[in-house]
């Protein structure tokens, strides 16, 4: 089997987990990976749930664990321009021809057993790439992995493991089709994800989010630990300014002190990056050699592309900043870092979204930052039109424009906003800032074409 024969299978599955049209539980999936022989039994892992913030601490983590010197998988989901994003080994992606071989071994076992029945439907585009995953990671000896939970915790396809530690990331609502409509249920959701005399890790959140997790921890004899510790002590000015776009601040915990130098921006990520040390910090009294050196080091060579990255002004280019802000808790925290890190700054806005997703509500925080306005859409059958976008935002009273394509609409942003011109005047000095966001596939496919302008 090819790479494309692979991807096209893939894609005829549907575009994303949401798209599975039979009931969410883990015995397909299980059934699949038994007639693989289990390769998730073949490897200790991490598995790390949360509305915001998990794919962070995901790649915070396996990068402490490269850096102590451990090959390490990584799964996470979406990917920005292709598949194999989502399946790395120490920073490499998965080759086409490796991802060709472990889809064609899943889809083989697939067919076997819905040849005998043994399978009432096939798995869906989410537990494929997750069992694809598992089996790469098998055949390529991994020490560990770290696995982002793609939907809730309790039903998702990654929940078939059985991790030394877990981690709850920040929860807010989101995906409540799914997962319920209020944050105790979705936090039980995702506090599937505990086992019983295991750590997880999380931090103090809304009180009904605290009385799951504890709750379902009591119930299931877990071991619920605190990464407060990791966090910065003292208050520290809130976001970076241009040219020093990292997190910098020291942490003690316990006996643990350490120098934090992360890429990753916002003061949203400290919580992230405390639930990663911590993470790593249990993983050590499981007898892996991380130190605070080796997760120094592992912060400061961190990457987690289209999450609050900075593109400096280059070219035809001004400065431009990417993320996903995909739901209301992700868009206030873009706009906490766009109002502190970059204040008084004229923001050109380019926005996209799913249909699905509370398209109004995250206008409504986004929005009002931008002195201009350009929706689009990305190439997928879930993303809202651009005339969808204009009527459930029209009331909010931006100056809108709609240009689906994302590289036009990356031109046309580049062309409204300002660059710093010298002399006197209402324009000198006035330096724009672009801001892509609403969803990761508009990201991601900014982030194809972006350089083009430099």
């Amino acid at each position: 089997m090819t790479y494309e024969q692979a991807i096209e299978g893939l894609q005829t599955l549907g575009f994303e987990l949401h798209s599975v049209q039979h009931e969410f539980e883990l015995d397909s999936i299980r059934a699949v990976l038994a007639e693989l022989g289990d390769p998730q039994r073949r490897f200790p892992s991490v598995l790390i749930a949360g509305t915001n913030g998990k794919g962070s601490t995901a790649a915070t983590l396996a990068s402490i664990l490269v850096a102590s010197g451990y090959r390490t998988g990584l799964y996470t989901s979406p990917h920005l321009l292709r598949v194999n994003e989502r399946i790395q080994v120490n920073g490499e992606e998965v080759s086409n021809a490796e991802f060709a071989r472990a889809y064609e071994s899943v889809e083989a076992a697939t067919q076997r057993l819905l040849g005998t029945g043994k399978l009432r439907w096939h798995l869906s585009y989410f537990e494929v790439l997750t069992a694809v995953a598992l089996a790469y990671f098998a055949a390529r000896e991994v020490d560990l992995a770290v696995l982002e939970v793609g939907l809730g915790g309790r039903l998702d396809a990654t929940n078939v493991v059985e991790p030394w530690v877990s981690v709850i990331t920040d929860i807010s609502l989101d995906h409540q089709v799914f997962l319920g409509n209020t944050l105790s249920q979705i936090a039980r959701e995702k506090a599937g994800i505990m086992r019983a005399q295991r750590p997880v890790i999380f931090l103090p959140q809304e009180p009904e989010v605290n009385a799951a997790i504890s709750e379902i921890g009591a119930q299931l004899g877990a071991q619920t630990v605190s990464a407060a510790p990791y966090l910065p002590a003292e208050p520290m000015e809130s976001a970076p300014r241009l040219g020093a776009i990292r997190n910098r601040y020291p942490v003690h915990a316990g006996e643990v002190s350490l120098e934090v130098d992360s890429p990753l921006l916002g003061t949203h990520q400290r919580r992230n990056l405390a639930l990663a040390m911590a993470a790593a910090g249990h993983l050590r009294l499981r007898g892996l050699n991380i130190g605070p050196r080796q997760m120094e080091r592992g912060i400061r060579e961190t990457r987690w592309p289209g999450r609050c990255e900075f593109f400096p002004a280059a070219g035809q280019r001004p400065d431009t900043l990417l993320d996903g802000a995909h739901n209301p808790a992700g868009a206030l925290t873009l706009r906490g870092v766009i109002e502190a890190g970059f204040a008084g700054r004229p923001i050109t806005l380019v926005f996209g979204v799913a249909r699905d997703k509370a398209v109004r509500e995250l206008a409504e925080i986004l929005f009002p930052l931008a002195e201009h306005v350009v929706v689009t859409q990305a190439d997928n059958p879930r993303a809202a039109s651009t005339a969808e976008i204009r009527a459930m935002t029209q009331s909010i009273g931006a100056d809108l424009r709609e240009l689906p394509g994302v590289p036009e609409a990356l031109t046309g942003a580049y062309e409204l906003t300002p660059r710093p011109v010298s002399g006197a005047g209402p324009a000198a000095g006035r330096r724009g800032l672009v801001v892509i966001a609403g969803s990761l596939y508009i990201v991601g496919k900014a982030r194809g074409v972006i350089r083009e302008f430099e």
